[in-house]
Order: structure tokens, then C-alpha cells, then sequence
């Protein structure tokens, strides 16, 4: 644990505020979710992430998606790639995703991109490549947004069908039920 040297107090409702620089460096946005743990006498916080919880299932499920799909496939929750499968994974594997994914992801809204198709195709994660068609799916159970199924082809000149964006879905949908 690294010490910051910032020292908040508890108010009378027992409130206690987060430095705006720390929620900037950790990726803590207004109404996350933050788990709490304690050890003797420490209080941590940590961003929470159901998704997280259930990273082998993930994997798998990324793994199977890439199979079917012949694409590079990831699973990610609202800030990170948590697992991916195919070629090119390790471009994606642990990374932050891009501004771009979290606003689809706060739309809740699907998204379908191909360059050969004149669309906008944007870079997954924040210091990645972007890839030459894409899919994205929002992961939402309970009317929160967990995450994402992410789709995406390198290939210049890639489309992907409607076939990819219902294995996504339908991907997004079974994750989702994992948590209703």
C-alpha cells in the first residue's frame, strides 16, 4: 500500500470525500460502486467489479466466443479488458479501455463499426491499435452496466455480420443472467 499523505475527515453522517487526483489516477467516477475491506485496524476501498468476480468464467466465455467467431474476442467491465482470446489478445489483456468504449458503455447502447465500410472505428483500450472493424455490446443486468462484449477483426477491409453482432448479444445477455 502506498501512502499519500492526504488526510480527510469523517463528517457527522460518516462521510469522508475522495480526493478528485485520486479518483483521477483509479478511475473512480461518480456512482461506482466501492467495495470495503478492512484488517485490523485499515479500512481499504476498492473499485468493485461483479465481473471481476467471475474472471475464469470470462475467460472461458471469451475463449469460446473467439472460437466460434474467428475474431479476437474480450470481456471487460466498466474500465478494464478482464479477459481476451485470439490473435492479437495480448494488445488488449489487462488494459484500460478508451474514453470511447466507457461513453458506449454509459449509452448502454450497442456499437458496430468497419472501416471498409466508411465508419468510425476507434482504439478499445486507452494506449491500444485500433482494429479495422469492431463490436460492442454493453453488458447490463439490473439496469447497471457491468461491462462489455467487445468483437474485433485486424484484417483491413474486415465486415462483420449481422451474425457477430448476435453472438455478442447474445454473449452480453448470458453474462448478464450470471448476475440477475
Amino acid at each position: 500500500m502506498k501512502a499519500t499523505g492526504i488526510v480527510r475527515r469523517i463528517d457527522e453522517l460518516g462521510r469522508v470525500v475522495i480526493p478528485k487526483e485520486i479518483r483521477r489516477t483509479l478511475r473512480i467516477r461518480e456512482g461506482d460502486p466501492l467495495e470495503l475491506f478492512t484488517d485490523r485496524d485499515e479500512l481499504m476501498l476498492k473499485k468493485y467489479s461483479p465481473i471481476a468476480s467471475v474472471d475464469r468464467f470470462a475467460e472461458g466465455t471469451a475463449k469460446s466466443l473467439s472460437e466460434q467467431s474467428g475474431l479476437l474476442a474480450a470481456i471487460a467491465d466498466s474500465d478494464t479488458v478482464l479477459a481476451a482470446a485470439g490473435t492479437g489478445k495480448k494488445a488488449l489483456m489487462g488494459r484500460a479501455l478508451s474514453e470511447k468504449v466507457i461513453e458506449i458503455l454509459a449509452s448502454r447502447r450497442s456499437y458496430y463499426a468497419s472501416r471498409a465500410e466508411g465508419g468510425e472505428v476507434f482504439p478499445v483500450t486507452a494506449e491500444g491499435e485500433s482494429f479495422a472493424a469492431e463490436v460492442v455490446v454493453p453488458i447490463v443486468a439490473g439496469g447497471d452496466c457491468l461491462g462489455a462484449v467487445i468483437l474485433l477483426a485486424a484484417e483491413e477491409g474486415a465486415v462483420l455480420d449481422g451474425a457477430a453482432m448476435k453472438l455478442a448479444r447474445l454473449t452480453a445477455d448470458i453474462i448478464a443472467g450470471q448476475f440477475e
